[in-house]
């Protein structure tokens, strides 16, 4: 035991390896240090970059670093690792993952992993620490392994983050460095300049000298003129005030102006440019693009056209910009009607132009219309974006989407993207014949640049926000876009003093999708999934999927009724059957849920309440559960619990009981069941129907089922050495389901139980761990039988094996379960079920043995119906080892 000294010595020593945050040598320091302190021969620490591959970041092993690998996880006790808090392997490690060839290239004998946590709860990587001989670890080390793991996952989120930010900002470089190579193609001038009253360019395209007479180097600096100086005198105040306006509004600016040529004539400008600004919101520079447009114009018309449209649209943005720039330019077309069309991928994915579109903006008769969606096989739109520019001066009346409008002419404009690529359309129609277009083609060719660039802009926008936001599997926002709305809706719930109601949702079993039939299928059950629970929540909230088959839902001002009926309609939604590929999945959720400002204060505390709940739905048969206070208690006991029971394992602070079995027919005893039972110094007796589950979920359950073994022999032996000669039969032990999936389970038991014959070991299985992989149980079996030992299936009744397999199963026999003993004098129909399980052990050629035995009724009519044997209180409680020895072992 480490006194306070040595444990202040030790945290020292901690501190100084995890002090070096944001060094080359963290993880190296925080290995070699801790290595030294826990006493163990390998200590490693990993990122997990996929879900099934972890990278090493630093490896200590027998007394110096060894080099970083990859290594798949699967089959390792690392990936269990990743499933829990904590996950200790005292002994035996490389027998129970023999695939792991790490574990043998390290030559380790027992293995304890934590993961490894960003700030935000992500796994991200994992720490473990191995010894090449039994690991017994203490309260301490696991507080030293648990400070590590924080300490570990907080520099591994920190590098993480680094690392997206470098990336983010070499693509930002990239993109501008395309973006300079891509501008000096097109016609006209990019530039970037500083944000003074002599536009001091920075950056100028190869356009520029066909605009002003001057060469990029000229204009560059204002190395020979600055680029204000070409502005007319009476437009550069104006320009000036126009270009301050929009930068300090944070929106684009669109302006026209005449600028003079090298050659003395002026001509007319049509610029657009934003502001770029420093993470601070301080303006760097500006950057933007100008075309001439006197050689487009025929007329003045065409000039103050272009003059009225743009001043128009200056000030807008996103979609006020393109209803404004359609109803301006319907009014000085003189048109009837036009719009601004998006175009739509075609639905085959090829090349093909005959997708849909769908408007942007439409003005009908001077008046806003709601967007349409429409084909384009057919249409004028068809026609005008295979021939970039289309008109029709007389045609037969056409109606326009979603209008009762008959038109007759039109003129569309093709919008491309800067890769030349058809984006959009822009058209407007006419109920009369035109005479002439010449003028509307070119506002509409002049216009067409700025259209297509805020068109482009926003769809990237969208795009990108899409990726950011949204879940690509489902559709349903990300986990990202969820715990923004969380904060959110949480803020403006507290400002408004209403309540808000949060639900997490998991579908069951559904890894066992994934595993049998695949990822592909796994995401298209999800799909189908989310369609349900989207038509049930739409009227309620906010869905989102947090990852893999979690769903979450926000409910703002929740009425409990309300959240009641809610939850049994997302229930009764994931029920109904699925047909997907020739296949039928039975899928069902577990929900939990709680609420603001009931159950918690903050938003975070809203979530992970939400978590609790969902962790205790799990558990439950009806996998429904609200929030309460307990839970967080009951969490937090088996959090202790799980530290508890992993040093009384270790430490041998356990105890084994011995309950009888009776032979119903001539009252002798025929054997016993070792029962495990803990008696821990502050709780007192704690129940196996508590601690044996938590080991089960938490990855004791094979040191417990090793410890058991061990002890179980140890005490055969030494029945053996009394003159009474031992125990009379079987001693029965229990071998749980995680135990059983080792193919190498009767080896192991060999190994474990040596000095004592197979033929004194009887082994219960319960019948459902048998039918989790019944054909490897068939296999195992055949193995212990031949091994000697003899089995049993515990808990006989509850589980659904099928005759088939139980005829196949080497098993010698069938445990009643209690749950039909203890009501059959009274209940007919579980008086049946225990006479069916009796006629069909016969019928199998295996014995009875029923449990829960605690009248002489219950013995005598087992005995009638040909029950072999029984335990339970009418013949014997369990007892300690020499109190069963002095009752039931003496001659």
């Amino acid at each position: 035991m480490h006194t306070k000294n040595d444990a202040a010595d030790i945290f020292r020593q901690l501190a100084e390896g995890v002090g070096h945050s944001g060094s080359p040598r963290f993880y190296a320091t925080l290995v070699e240090r801790l290595a030294t302190i826990l006493g163990v021969d390998h200590v490693l620490v990993a990122d997990v970059t996929q879900r099934h591959q972890a990278e090493t970041l630093a490896v200590w092993s027998n007394g110096g670093l060894i080099g970083n690998m990859t290594y798949p996880l699967t089959g390792t006790p690392c990936e269990t690792a990743l499933g829990s808090e904590c996950c200790l392997y005292a002994r035996d490690v490389q027998s129970r993952f023999p695939d792991d060839k790490l574990l043998c290239e390290l030559g380790a004998e027992s293995y304890l992993g934590c993961a490894l946590y960003a700030t935000d709860g992500a796994l991200i990587g994992l720490l473990a620490v191995l010894k090449n001989s039994p690991m017994q670890l203490g309260g301490l080390a696991n507080e030293i392994l648990h400070i590590a793991a924080a300490q570990a996952g907080a520099e591994l989120g920190r590098q993480k983050a680094e690392q997206a930010l470098r990336k983010s900002e070499e693509a930002a470089r990239e993109s501008e460095r395309r973006l300079d190579t891509l501008l000096n193609h097109l016609p006209g001038m990019a530039y970037r300049c500083l944000n003074d009253r002599s536009w001091t360019m920075q950056l100028v395209s190869q356009g520029a000298e066909t605009l002003t007479g001057y060469r990029p180097d000229e204009l560059q600096g204002n190395r020979l003129i600055s680029f204000a100086a070409l502005i007319h005198p009476e437009d550069q105040n104006k320009l000036f005030h126009e270009v301050q306006s929009a930068i300090a509004n944070r929106r684009p600016y669109r302006v026209t102006y005449k600028l003079r040529h090298r050659d003395g004539g002026y001509r007319w400008m049509w610029e657009q440019g934003q502001a770029v600004l420093d993470e601070a919101g301080e303006i760097v520079c500006l950057e933007g693009f100008i075309s001439d447009v006197t050689d487009q114009q025929e007329s003045q018309r065409v000039q103050n056209a272009v003059v009225e449209v743009a001043s128009t649209v200056t000030t807008q943005v996103g979609d006020g910009y393109f209803q404004q720039l359609i109803a301006t330019l319907v009014k000085v077309l003189e048109a009837d009607a036009g719009f601004i069309a998006l175009l739509h991928t075609s639905p085959q994915g090829d090349d093909s132009v005959y997708g849909q579109a769908t408007t942007v903006s439409m003005v009908v008769e001077g008046v806003q219309r709601d967007k349409q969606t429409f084909a384009l096989r057919g249409s004028p739109c068809e026609q005008v974006v295979l021939e970039r520019e289309a008109v029709m001066h007389d045609g037969p009346p056409l109606m326009l989407p979603g209008t009762l409008l008959p038109t007759r002419a039109w003129i569309g404009r093709r919008l491309d993207n800067a890769n030349g690529e058809a984006i959009g359309v822009m058209m407007v129609f006419y109920r009369q014949p035109l005479t002439t277009n010449a003028f509307a083609t070119s506002v509409l060719k002049i216009l067409s640049t700025g259209a297509a660039a805020e068109l482009e802009r926003r769809r990237d926008h969208r795009h990108m926000h899409q990726l950011a936001y949204t879940d690509g599997t489902t559709g349903l926002p990300n986990r990202v876009r969820f715990m923004e709305l969380l904060a959110q809706m949480w803020k403006e719930a507290q400002q408004g003093a209403h309540g808000l109601s949060l639900l997490l949702l998991d579908i069951r079993r559904f890894k066992e999708v994934n595993d049998l039939h695949g990822h592909q299928v796994g995401d298209q059950l999800l799909v189908k999934v989310a369609e349900r629970l989207e038509q049930v929540s739409r009227s309620y909230g906010s869905l989102a999927r947090l990852s893999g088959d979690e769903f979450a839902l926000l409910v703002v001002h929740p009425v409990a009724s309300d959240i009641g009926h809610l939850v049994e309609q997302l229930r009764l939604a994931v029920k109904p059957p699925l047909d997907l590929e020739r296949r039928v999945f039975h899928l069902d959720v577990s929900i939990g849920f709680a609420h603001y400002p009931e159950d918690v204060a903050e938003a975070g505390e809203l979530f992970n309440a939400a978590s609790i709940a969902l962790h205790h739905a799990k558990r439950r048969e009806k996998s429904i559960c609200p929030y309460t206070q307990t839970m967080r208690h009951a969490l937090h006991r088996r959090q202790r619990m799980t530290e508890r029971l992993n040093a009384a394992i270790s430490g041998h602070q356990l105890a084994l009981y011995f309950q009888p079995q009776v032979d119903l027919a001539s009252g002798r005893l025929t054997g016993a069941e070792a029962l495990c039972r803990w008696y821990d110094a502050e709780w007192g007796w704690v129940s196996p129907g508590e601690f044996i589950p938590l080991a089960e979920e938490r990855g004791l359950i094979r040191a417990l089922g090793d410890w058991v073994l061990e002890e179980s022999a140890r005490q055969l032996l030494a029945w053996r050495e009394k003159p009474e000669g031992g125990l009379p039969g079987r001693l029965s032990i229990n071998i749980s389901a995680q135990q059983f999936a080792d193919p190498e389970l009767t080896r192991h038991i060999a190994q474990l139980t040596a000095g004592v014959s197979p033929s004194a070991i009887a082994l219960e299985l319960t019948e459902s761990d048998f039918m989790r992989d019944p054909d490897q149980a068939v296999e195992i079996t055949h193995t212990m039988r031949q091994a000697g030992y003899a089995l049993s299936i515990d808990d006989f009744g509850t589980g659904y094996s099928s005759l088939s397999y139980l005829r196949r199963f080497a098993a010698d026999a069938l445990k009643i379960d209690i749950s039909f003993v203890r009501e059959m004098l009274e209940n007919k129909n579980d008086r049946a079920i225990v006479q069916t399980i009796i006629a069909m052990a016969k019928a199998l050629e295996m014995k009875t043995v029923a449990e829960g035995v605690e009248t002489r009724d219950q013995a005598n009519l087992l005995a009638e119906m040909g029950c072999n044997e029984a335990q339970g209180y009418w013949f014997g409680r369990p007892l300690p080892a020499d109190e069963f020895a002095a009752q039931w072992l003496t001659t």
